[in-house]
């Protein structure tokens, strides 16, 4: 079988693809977590300001980076999906905004733990902190729009139009910190300087990124799958893969 951009874009070959490398995301999300929990938690000294209170970041920083990645993705799908008729885009779409949803969750909720011993408040409304708890209300705002319209293309569409709406906040996001005079730290971690911290601490933050990529590619493609079950249950092969399935 030749391989073209479009080989899998058939939810019968993405379900096949999906559930061999799920035990293999499975398994690099367990080695990677513990090498990068043990490395930030364990390794990476303290910091001479902040304690060791800092040490969510090795959590706080890359569930933040996947908030804003995993929307932007999801995004990309929904709008393949709308623009080309592509049944599996929206429905890898649909499976990715739980997950994203999550990381976002996780963003806030360890910001906050981080914020009271070192800014001495769990929360302020700040254009960093706001923005990121209204990429959250864009994530509910998507999954509650596509599980309330019944009819899967409808749904679609009209989680796709919400979905590119709301891709104008993950720049506010990223840039807040540098367009507006904001309570939290500016970014450690840039793409065109040296890093703002010590070998251990950035091997250990980007040891948890990896980990959190894995985990959303073993969450995105399980969810997936039963999205493609649910959508392609009058499918030929989707009978004859519950046949096979039953006699086993």
């Amino acid at each position: 079988m030749t391989l073209r951009l479009t080989t899998f874009a058939a939810p019968s070959r993405f379900y096949a693809l999906a559930g061999a490398l799920v035990p293999w995301c499975w398994a690099a999300t367990l080695l990677l977590g513990a090498a990068g929990l043990y490395t930030g938690f364990a390794i990476a000294p303290t910091d001479f300001q902040q304690g060791d209170a800092y040490r969510i970041i090795f959590i706080h920083v890359p569930a933040a980076w996947m908030s804003m990645l995993i929307y932007l993705i999801m995004a990309f799908w929904a709008a393949v999906g709308w623009m080309m008729n592509t049944r599996m885009a929206a429905m890898y779409a649909r499976a990715l905004a739980p997950t994203g949803a999550l990381f976002t969750f996780i963003a806030l909720w360890t910001g906050a733990l981080w914020g009271k011993p070192t800014w001495g408040t769990w929360w302020v409304w700040d254009a960093r902190l706001t923005s990121e708890f209204i990429l959250l209300l864009m994530y509910g705002g998507y999954i509650a729009l596509t599980e309330a319209i019944d009819d899967p293309k409808r749904a679609a569409n009209a989680g796709a139009l919400l979905a590119l709406v709301g891709v104008v906040n993950v720049p506010i996001i990223y840039f807040s910190v540098r367009w507006w005079n904001t309570l939290h730290q500016g970014s450690s971690i840039s793409m065109t300087s040296a890093p703002k911290m010590v070998a251990t601490m950035l091997t250990a933050m980007l040891l948890m990124t990896l980990c959190f990529w894995a985990y959303s590619f073993a969450v995105a493609f399980t969810r997936a799958r039963a999205i493609v079950l649910e959508q392609e249950s009058d499918t030929e092969w989707v009978r004859a893969l519950t046949r096979a399935e039953s006699k086993a």
